[in-house]
């Protein structure tokens, strides 16, 4: 870290006076992301993240207050290339979701003012830290296969979306070919293992055959999920779904 040494001159009838002298330790701006499932990353100024939307992040300054100065700290959200911030939220600590794909650069402004005379004696930005915060969110994805096998061999057991990234609104139901609602799961159940439609109905397994299934999903990017397909439920058969 670096250390600041200041020394404050004050002008009283003409006569210049040694005021004050202050040390200021620079900040160690830090981060934690939160993904979707709960897990947990830290990141120090400087770090860039990678992962799929939505995630939620935590923002600290880490600033001192000192004797004879006034702290405010700010946050500078910027989209990649763009010169501009798109959003800037004021205080030391923030909490923020972001949801949309792409890289958001993030920059804190922490500022010392002079209680004396109102004059800024420090001030730790994009010219102090000339690596910010990253986070980068990938495009998003899903795949439904057309058939599963749920025999309790371990291998394609639940009928589910795979390939799943950056999903942020998502319905599932599965049909029988009257139009019969058997299964319906939600955002909480893609993207994990043993979750989705086990091929019971009311806790009794259903007969082999075609079943029908509908999706309505969003990505971080905006783009809109529509399936509808068959389902092909086949206890007989353990490899090469697809």
């Amino acid at each position: 870290m670096k250390r600041f040494i200041v020394l404050i001159s004050i002008i009283i009838s003409g006569v210049l006076s040694v005021a004050a002298q202050e040390s200021i330790e620079a900040p160690t701006p830090t981060a934690l992301v939160v993904d979707s499932k709960g897990e947990l990353t830290d990141l120090v100024i400087g770090d860039e993240y990678s992962g799929e939307a939505p995630v939620t992040v935590r923002l600290y300054a880490n600033a001192d207050e000192v004797t004879g100065y006034h702290l405010t700290c700010s946050w500078e959200f910027f989209k990649e290339g763009e010169e501009e911030p798109y959003l800037v939220r004021h205080d030391a600590d923030v909490e923020i979701e972001l949801s949309e794909s792409g890289k958001v650069i993030i920059m804190p402004n922490i500022v010392y003012t002079s209680v004396a005379n109102s004059e800024i004696y420090w001030q730790f930005n994009a010219e102090y830290y000339e690596t910010p915060f990253s986070i980068i969110l990938a495009e998003s994805g899903l795949e439904a296969p057309n058939a599963f096998s749920p025999n309790g061999d371990g291998i394609n057991d639940y009928y589910n979306v795979f390939n799943v990234r950056s999903i942020v609104e998502f319905n599932g139901a599965i049909f029988n070919r009257w139009g019969q609602q058997l299964y319906r799961w939600g955002i909480d159940e893609i993207g994990c293992e043993n979750c989705g439609w086990d091929g019971t109905y009311k806790g009794n397994p259903v007969k082999d055959g075609v079943y029908f299934v509908v999706i309505n999903a969003k990505g971080a990017d905006g783009i809109v999920y529509e399936i509808k397909r068959d389902v092909n439920l086949l206890r007989g058969y353990s490899e090469g779904l697809e």
